[in-house]
């Protein structure tokens, strides 16, 4: 018999306030019945501290406790396997947290990169993709976030992107899916922090752009607007995109005179055309719309 994760979490929380009171009690419920009969199944006697109502718990029934899960295999209370994958629960003993685990690409991106050097059995291309652990990032050597919203355009990004010329560093990364969109957000969110520009480079349309505008993008990657004049289309902004569109008038709203983004929006809002990112042509005419 294992500790349920509530029955650990009860425990931590115990051992938490230990340290600053001598006995933490906690009326009998699920998890403290679970507690009673793990004491029971490795031999440990409680005595007084537990009754019909109550377990009482102090520093010498935890040391126990602790000491008997050591012998079991087991991590020890002040290791919360929650939030860990199983690679790293197991560094911490036998025991498996399936329900809180992390899985194992929480904290993974999918980066494009520069081509390296040649690697034998591999054909070269202009750039390379890699799957990486944000946390290994450092994000102040990138002077710019680039978030490319669809994973077949991701991987079809040229050796050079004119429109980040003035960026020595960018670092383009997929936007994510059910298997990279966690890593992703958390990156992004990391990034503010940097106040460095965020440039989307996504589908023309209302759902679009309001993705680049909850990620924190500070820029959109687009043909430039006498192209999307000519080339987007009704189709390519369905009307089941209407629910994204009050988010964007309000930002039209509030627009200055003049600005950049005021033709792109009338093209979305005014005439209902889109233009989905597979059709944005030749990249090297793109440029950075700001949004705000």
């Amino acid at each position: 018999m294992h500790l349920t994760t509530s029955a650990r979490r009860l425990l931590r929380g115990a051992a938490e306030r230990l340290r600053r009171e001598p006995m933490v009690e906690k009326r009998r419920g699920r998890a403290v019945d679970e507690i009673a009969a793990w004491l029971d199944e490795h031999h440990l006697d409680p005595g007084p501290r537990l009754s019909h109502a109550w377990l009482r718990l102090d520093r010498e029934l935890l040391a126990q406790i602790d000491e008997a899960l050591m012998l079991a295999g087991e991590a020890p209370l002040a290791v919360n396997l929650g939030g860990m994958s199983s690679l790293e629960q197991a560094r911490h003993g036998n025991r498996e947290e399936k329900g809180g685990r992390a899985k194992p690409r929480a904290h993974r991106v999918l980066a494009s990169l520069p081509a390296g050097a040649p690697r034998p059995g591999i054909a070269g291309d202009a750039r390379e993709v890699l799957d990486l652990d944000r946390r290994r990032l450092d994000l102040a050597a990138f002077d710019a976030l680039v978030q490319v919203e669809n994973l077949d355009s991701f991987y079809a990004l040229p050796g050079e992107l004119p429109a980040l010329a003035s960026c020595a560093r960018p670092l383009l990364l997929y936007r994510g899916d059910r298997h990279y969109g966690g890593g992703f957000a958390d990156l992004a969110l990391d990034w503010v922090a940097s106040g460095g520009p965020h440039l989307y480079l996504g589908d023309f349309d209302a759902r679009g752009v309001g993705l680049a505008l909850e990620s924190g993008a500070t820029h959109l990657l687009l043909p430039p607007l006498a192209f999307l004049g000519r080339h987007a289309n009704a189709e390519h902004q369905p009307p089941g995109q209407q629910d994204y569109q009050p988010a964007l008038r309000d930002l039209a709203a509030g627009l200055a005179e003049g600005h950049p983004l005021a033709g792109y929006l009338e093209l979305l809002l005014g005439e209902q055309r889109g233009l989905r990112q597979q059709w944005f042509g030749d990249l090297a005419a793109l440029e950075p719309v700001p949004l705000s």
